[in-house]
Formats: structure tokens, C-alpha cells, sequence
């Protein structure tokens, strides 16, 4: 049995994480190609994925400490 089954849920799709942060899909693509976006998995077939730890470390790191 492999170590991730049930982590499906872990791995978010990229509308998803637009959703979540407020931003357009354009907006995400730019952070991307400027290196500002969290870290992404490229699938086989070209879709994206963040995974959830992944996009709450990003999130953590962009906290404004005001």
C-alpha cells in the first residue's frame, strides 16, 4: 500500500489556489514565471498542483508581521 494513498486532497489544482488566494490564473502564471508563486508540480499531462503544506508554507512566508 503506497504511503500516499488518501493524500489526494493534500495536492491542490490550480483553480483551487486561485480561489483560495483571490487571483486571477493570469496573475498566478506571472508569479510563477517571476518566481514569486509556491512551489508547483508539473503532471504529465501539463496540469499544475500545489500541495496544501506547500501553499501554507508560502502563505506563512508572505505574512505581513504590521
Amino acid at each position: 500500500m503506497s504511503a500516499n494513498r488518501g493524500n489526494t486532497r493534500t495536492m491542490l489544482t490550480l483553480p483551487e489556489v486561485c480561489d483560495e488566494l483571490h487571483v486571477s490564473r493570469s496573475t498566478f502564471y506571472d508569479w510563477r514565471q517571476k518566481g514569486r508563486a509556491p512551489r508547483c508540480i508539473k503532471l504529465p499531462n501539463g496540469d499544475l498542483r500545489v500541495r496544501r503544506s506547500d501553499l501554507d508554507h508560502w502563505l506563512d512566508a508572505h505574512e505581513d508581521a504590521a
